[in-house]
């Protein structure tokens, strides 16, 4: 049962860094998506990094300054959107972590995050949204990105929604195996992070399927830039662009 209706609600979307700087047609998507939903969508142009990577390499306080500031720009919302299962999962998990006991900021944070959702789950377990079938349907092959999976439990929500668009799901071989983008890891890790996409890849190719699927842009380019080093003809999307009909 949908929890939220979209009359009066404003819905603030958070794009990323990644979306932003290499992947701006998601941003478009989402914001096609949750429009051709009822919303009322805004753009916050003081929005910043969530902090992951500062969190991740241990510097708590620089992660904070970028909770309080995220605070300030969104508070205002019903509800914050990320395409991305891993920036979503900063800001839902681990923001109010980040706020110790007696902190006044830290209910407010706290508040903020609950009602901070991933695309796919906003558009499925909140507004329970209804998309027509594409024109061209794909055969598609889903990689589950780790944070959306094991943080936000977002499995079954794409997949069906995948379905809505007539569009057939060819799983591959370990599916829920990280692709080795991992953030900082590619970077601290690149051999294990090279045979890991490798692996990915090879699943992906053998699932038979038109299209790679995802929800998290740096797991996207991590394997489509592994496809295209290797000369292989699949189309990579994130999930927006198939949803959105923003395939081309």
């Amino acid at each position: 049962m949908p929890l939220a209706s979209a009359a009066s609600k404003k819905v603030g979307l958070f794009a990323t860094c990644l979306v932003n700087t290499m992947r701006p047609r998601v941003g478009f998507a989402a914001l096609k998506l949750l429009e051709e939903a009822g919303f009322e969508v805004a753009v916050p142009k003081e929005q910043t990094c969530c902090g992951q990577p500062n969190y991740n390499s241990g510097d708590r306080n620089g992660a904070r300054a970028m909770a309080e500031h995220f605070l300030k720009t969104y508070e205002g919302f019903d509800y914050v959107v990320v395409p991305s299962g891993s920036c979503g999962a900063m800001v839902r998990v681990h923001y109010p972590k980040l706020f110790e006991e007696g902190d006044p900021l830290k209910p407010r944070m706290e508040a903020l995050a609950g009602r901070t959702y991933e695309l796919v789950s906003f558009l499925s377990d909140v507004v329970g949204i209804e998309l027509a079938p594409a024109a061209a349907p794909l055969s598609v092959t889903y990689h589950d990105a780790c944070s959306g999976l094991r943080e936000l439990g977002i499995k079954a929500q794409p997949r069906a929604l995948i379905g809505q668009k007539k569009c057939e799901v060819k799983e591959m071989e370990d599916a829920e195996v990280c692709c080795g983008f991992g953030g900082l890891f590619c970077v601290k890790y690149p051999e294990v992070s090279g045979e890991m996409v490798r692996r990915k890849s090879e699943a992906a190719l053998a699932s038979g399927a038109d299209a790679l699927v995802t929800g998290d842009v740096g797991c996207l380019l991590n394997m489509e830039g592994a496809l295209l080093r290797e000369g292989k003809e699949i189309k990579a999307l994130h999930i927006a662009e198939l949803l959105a009909d923003m395939t081309e």
